[in-house]
C-alpha cells in the first residue's frame, strides 16, 4: 500500500469516526428532545459507523500500514427540529461517499487493486446510506410542520429504514 493511500484510509477513519460521534450527538439530541425512535435510529446509525471504522483499522493493520487513532473535534448537538437533523444526516453520507470516491479514483491511479476491492464494500454501503437518508428526509419534507406526523415518523422511523436497507 502506497503512503498516500495509507493516508487516506487514515482519512477515512477519522470520517468514520466523526459520524460516530455525530450520529451519537444527534441520538442524544433526539432523546432529549422526546423523539425515542429517532433516538433509537441515530444510536443505531452511530454504531454503525463505529464498525465501519474499524473495519478499516483490522484493514490497514492487516496490510502493515500504521493506523493513527484520530482526535476529533466536538459534533454538532443542538439542532432547531428533526428537518435539521435529518439534513445533517444526508450532507454526512455525501460527505463520506465523496471521500471514498476519491479513495477508490486514488486506488486506480496507483494500481493498488486490492485497496480498490476492499473499498467496493463501502460503495455499495454508501448507496445504501444515501438512499435511506434521502427517503427519510423526503418524508419530513412531505410532513412539514405537522406535529402528529413527526409522532408517527418517530414511532415508524425503525421500520421506514429496514423497509429502505433491504431493497
Amino acid at each position: 500500500m502506497t503512503t498516500s493511500i495509507e493516508q487516506l484510509l487514515n482519512n477515512q477513519i477519522k470520517y468514520e469516526a466523526q459520524a460516530s460521534m455525530q450520529y451519537l450527538a444527534m441520538a442524544s439530541w433526539s432523546d432529549a428532545n422526546g423523539y425515542n425512535g429517532v433516538a433509537d435510529f441515530f444510536y443505531s446509525q452511530s454504531e454503525e459507523e463505529r464498525l465501519h471504522m474499524t473495519k478499516l483499522v483490522k484493514f490497514v493493520n492487516e496490510r502493515g500500514g500504521k493506523v493513527i487513532i484520530p482526535e476529533l473535534k466536538a459534533p454538532k448537538s443542538n439542532f432547531e427540529g428533526l428537518n435539521e437533523l435529518f439534513e445533517k444526516f444526508l450532507n454526512s453520507e455525501i460527505f463520506v461517499t465523496e471521500q471514498i470516491n476519491h479513495i477508490i479514483y486514488e486506488c486506480l491511479e496507483h494500481k493498488d487493486y486490492n485497496v480498490h476491492n476492499f473499498m467496493q464494500w463501502y460503495v455499495t454501503e454508501q448507496l445504501e446510506e444515501e438512499a435511506m437518508a434521502r427517503t427519510l428526509l423526503d418524508k419530513l419534507n412531505i410532513i412539514g410542520n405537522d406535529k402528529s406526523g413527526h409522532y408517527l415518523f418517530d414511532r415508524d422511523i425503525n421500520a421506514i429504514a429496514a423497509s429502505q436497507q433491504k431493497e
